[in-house]
């Protein structure tokens, strides 16, 4: 029988999201305005949401998940271009060593909450091996995390290797599922309800017509610090029961796109997803953990190198062409921040803990206010 407690999702009727608001972002988004919108990116999420009331640590509550994304869709096998970014290193995205070493992303990117990270890697190699979608003798998964222990029984371990298999099982290209699920179920953000968010950028054909993608799993910044199209929210509204203290939060913030970059110029690419952060007022606090990682779906995978030179060939981008990527980078990671705000609904946790969902009427009040003035 179908466990009751795990929502892996596929299509699901749309959730409003911050356009739908009026907020006047910047730029020209893709079809659906998410990381899909790059050709063969899947995203697949395993939902755990279980009991009510009091923490007992091993039974709950539970506000969970695990979230996946596929660079290559079925077609993990082929490694593509990778390049990783450590703004605040509070946190853990595992595999990087390799990816920096080598430049290839050969795994999934998993992302779960901080103490499920081991067994979310084991799932990967697991599942790699079932589906023969490794493309060396060993396998480095990446798999990232942000802390929901204030929703969640974090310290229960209830993330299995089951919901690893149902988010990877489960990804699809397409719209994708935003707001309190996968990983970023129990996930805060600015104080209000967080999760999930997703967005895209396409250039102009004179750019060369590539589309940027980034999907982020928000759990960072003080209710004060919220900015949203450059208006200070934050000094606006407040969520009631504001939690007071010190950042301690995080965020993982992941971007694909289709332009033929190398694994330095991802590692650009990563870089600027930070401005994108910033827009929305993150100082990426001490006990942040702030990890980004970008990558290039556009090189074939490498055929067998022929004949004695072993020389691979691959096209690349010229970094004087760089700068409207690096627009729609920063573009797209505000929207998708926000996104994840928008998606995300009121949610209850462990000892009867609450974290409010971002009140749309009051967003559209102050946008309207905004647009008259």
């Amino acid at each position: 029988m179908p466990n009751p407690n795990l929502k892996s999702h596929g299509r699901l009727p749309r959730k409003p999201r911050a356009r739908d608001l009026k907020i006047p972002f910047e730029g020209t988004p893709g079809p659906l305005n998410t990381i899909t919108d790059v050709a063969g990116v899947e995203v697949g999420h395993a939902t755990i949401i279980r009991g009510a009331g009091k923490l007992v640590v091993g039974r709950g509550p539970v506000r969970t998940g695990v979230t996946a994304i596929l660079p290559r869709g079925r077609q993990l096998g082929a490694p593509v271009f990778g390049g990783y970014f450590a703004l605040n290193g509070n946190g853990e995205m595992t595999g990087m060593a390799w990816l920096e070493e080598s430049g290839f992303l050969s795994s999934p990117v998993m992302i779960t909450n901080t103490h499920s990270v081991g067994v979310v890697r084991d799932a990967v190699i697991e599942w790699q091996l079932r589906e023969g979608k490794m493309s060396q003798p060993w396998s480095l998964p990446v798999v990232a995390e942000t802390w929901d222990g204030y929703l969640n029984d974090i310290n229960g371990f209830h993330v299995k290797r089951a919901h690893a298999f149902a988010a990877l099982d489960g990804a699809r290209s397409g719209v994708v599922a935003e707001g309190c699920v996968g990983g970023g179920t129990g996930m805060i953000g600015y104080g209000w309800k967080g999760g999930i968010g997703t967005a895209s950028r396409r250039l102009e054909a004179k750019d060369g017509g590539y589309t940027m993608g980034v999907l982020v799993q928000l759990n960072c910044g003080l209710a004060k610090e919220l900015t949203i199209a450059g208006v200070h929210v934050g000094q606006i509204l407040s969520p009631s029961g504001t939690r007071s203290g010190a950042e301690r939060g995080s965020i993982i913030i992941v971007a694909a796109t289709d332009a033929p970059l190398l694994p330095h110029q991802l590692k650009r690419i990563a870089r600027r997803l930070t401005i994108g952060l910033a827009r929305t007022g993150s100082v990426s606090g001490n006990g942040s953990g702030d990890l980004f990682l970008a990558f290039s779906t556009a090189n074939p995978p490498l055929a067998p190198v022929r004949g004695k030179s072993g020389v691979s060939r691959v096209p690349m981008l010229s970094n004087r062409r760089m700068d409207p990527l690096f627009t729609a980078a920063v573009q797209a990671t505000e929207e998708a921040i926000i996104n994840a705000m928008v998606a995300a609904e009121t949610m209850s946790g462990i000892d009867g803990h609450s974290i409010l969902a971002l009140p749309h009427g009051n967003l559209r009040s102050i946008f309207a206010r905004e647009a008259r003035e």
